[in-house]
């Protein structure tokens, strides 16, 4: 009997804990993928010594992986940020414990100082990576006061979930491809285009990734959703993979040459 509650307390715990998770594994590492083809030759090379040998894909949900270690507890309140509507990120109280908005800026600029060691260096390298695409995420930069969607109850193809786990997960793993098969598919753009993408300010990608709340949130009064909700939904999940791999990218580059 002791062992079956220690199972459900342990299943317990993992389905609780994957409710925080960002664009799941496969969506990060689209993300990664993605950033990796756009980085300059110097960029590459400098990045590939502090990861050790490992591609941005392959390190994308390290911060995710460590949500089971306790030692990490205090990074927990770093995936997210909610932003009321018609606030700037200024007007906002502030997490105590940090938000996306805040760590992103702050390993940016230690990242740039020059003066980490090589453990500190790969270990913030390894956040940004995995921040920076849950920056692009829409449920990760909240207006409302829901958990980032998961306090908002539905049905994915008759199975119980919740508005956050739909963008995060289930409408890219419904479509089972591999995220070299999914980033393949993605539309990179212009040298003109991507240029304006990597010159927006934070602030700007928290107005335009908010953008996308009005689709997501536009749900059936019985919150059944299918496939009417991911033919609507499923070019922004791409186009926002494709957009966090440009601007992490670019953040990349703006560090590392």
């Amino acid at each position: 009997m002791k062992k079956v509650f220690i199972s459900l307390f342990a299943l317990f715990a993992f389905l609780h804990t994957t409710d925080l998770l960002a664009w799941g594994l496969t969506g990060h590492r689209v993300v990664g993928h993605v950033a990796q083809n756009q980085l300059s030759g110097k960029a590459k090379r400098k990045i590939s010594k502090i990861l050790d040998c490992n591609s941005l894909a392959e390190i994308s949900n390290h911060m995710d992986d460590i949500k089971s270690d306790r030692n990490y507890d205090h990074t927990h309140d770093w995936h997210w940020v909610t932003i009321p509507e018609g606030h700037t990120y200024e007007q906002t109280k502030k997490n105590p414990n940090g938000d996306l908005i805040f760590k992103i800026e702050e390993l940016v600029k230690s990242l740039k100082s020059g003066k980490l060691s090589k453990k500190e260096e790969k270990e913030n390298l390894i956040f940004l990576v995995h921040l920076v695409g849950d920056l692009h995420q829409p449920m990760h930069v909240g207006a409302l006061d829901d958990q980032g969607g998961n306090q908002v109850k539905v049905q994915w193809f008759g199975r119980p979930s919740n508005l956050h786990r739909v963008w995060d997960s289930d409408m890219i793993d419904d479509k089972k491809l591999s995220y070299t098969e999914l980033a393949g598919f993605l539309n990179l753009p212009d040298k003109k285009i991507k240029k304006e993408w990597q010159s927006r300010s934070l602030e700007t990608w928290v107005q335009h990734i908010q953008s996308f709340h009005g689709k997501a949130y536009d749900l059936p009064e019985n919150g059944k959703l299918g496939y009417e909700y991911a033919y609507n939904n499923f070019g922004t999940v791409q186009q926002c993979l494709l957009e966090g791999g440009v601007h992490l990218a670019g953040i990349l580059m703006e560090i590392y040459g």
